[in-house]
């Protein structure tokens, strides 16, 4: 992926925050998403978002994209909705399946999600799998990108029988690194604060609904994402703590087991993932290729004149995931300089 920032958005931080506070998300409707839930294997449910724009649920006969979302994300999200706008503008059916606890509703279940949630990814695949018999097309960004991995990794060569390529957007393959980085000066500030905002009270919620679930006490003490990880998402998921958690769901060691066509793709300047942890081609496996620009903050990419877009970064992997499927490509976007 050839990428330069806008002039006059230099930095990771600048080109992290303002595409998802500011800059324009698609060139053509706002999406209009519909709401589909399913009952999962352990009683609970998750909400998957259909874009209304490009196709039904299901016996749908294009090609399908699913969209698994990052930390705290949504349909709603920044990225979310320039993929859609993607989908749409190229006749792709488009599906953003939601973690547990990430559409505004409690789950019942004493669980929530995890950055190697690749029981629920495979789970959500092989069903889209078995209801729409096009080409099936999966991106993660952040968190859902190194789950998605994840489960390619896990699967070997069996992820062919689900999905035809996978990509990763500036995901957190080494998880432990990640985690310091997101937990020094200006990070923890700023992005530590406004993840635990959210997190810190769903999780006390998941622990009146299951009284013993996890010390309470503790978190309501936790300054950072390495403690909530440590006292909430490892001991609930059924990992030791925070170190254990990180070793065992990181995509990293696993990218050479991937045996799909696997795109990742992560800025050299994202603030939230260093460039020294980022994999080289030797760890990644021949189906792997690796886009490793300079710039875009993370899930970013801004483009663009004042305010900016945020539709090149799903272009370049939208066509490129399309190419790895088979398909046609698309002729490239008329894009607003």
């Amino acid at each position: 992926m050839k990428y330069a920032a806008p002039w006059w958005l230099p930095g990771g931080n600048l080109q992290t925050i303002w595409p998802a506070l500011f800059a324009r998300r698609g060139f053509g409707p706002r999406p209009r998403f519909r709401r589909e839930r399913w009952t999962t294997p352990d009683g609970d449910f998750v909400d998957l978002d259909w874009l209304e724009d490009a196709g039904a649920a299901s016996g749908d006969a294009r090609p399908l994209l699913v969209l698994f979302h990052g930390l705290e994300g949504s349909s709603r999200s920044h990225y979310a909705q320039a993929f859609a706008d993607f989908a749409r503008e190229h006749g792709l059916a488009f599906v953003v399946p939601h973690f547990r606890g990430c559409t505004g509703e409690i789950n019942p279940g004493p669980r929530a999600y995890h950055s190697g949630d690749h029981e629920e990814i495979g789970w959500i695949v092989a069903r889209l799998r078995e209801r729409q018999h096009a080409p099936l097309m999966a991106v993660g960004v952040s968190l859902g990108g190194n789950a998605l991995l994840r489960w390619a990794g896990e699967q070997g060569p069996r992820a062919a029988r689900w999905a035809n390529a996978v990509a990763a957007v500036s995901s957190p393959l080494d998880l432990a690194a990640g985690s310091q980085a997101i937990g020094r000066g200006f990070n923890r500030w700023s992005y530590t604060r406004m993840f635990l905002r959210s997190m810190k009270p769903k999780a006390l919620r998941k622990l009146a609904q299951h009284p013993g679930l996890f010390d309470g006490t503790r978190l309501r003490l936790a300054r950072d994402l390495y403690q909530f990880d440590d006292i909430f998402t490892a001991p609930v998921h059924g990992f030791r703590d925070a170190d254990d958690y990180y070793a065992r769901a990181s995509a990293k060691p696993w990218l050479h087991r991937i045996r799909i066509p696997a795109l990742v793709l992560n800025a050299l300047n994202d603030p939230f993932v260093p460039a020294a942890s980022l994999p080289r081609a030797h760890e990644a496996g021949p189906c792997v290729t690796l886009w490793q620009p300079r710039e875009g903050g993370h899930a970013g990419f801004p483009a663009g004149a004042l305010p900016g877009h945020v539709r090149k970064m799903p272009d370049e992997v939208g066509r490129w995931l399309l190419r790895a499927a088979g398909l046609p490509e698309p002729v490239p976007t008329a894009q607003p300089s």
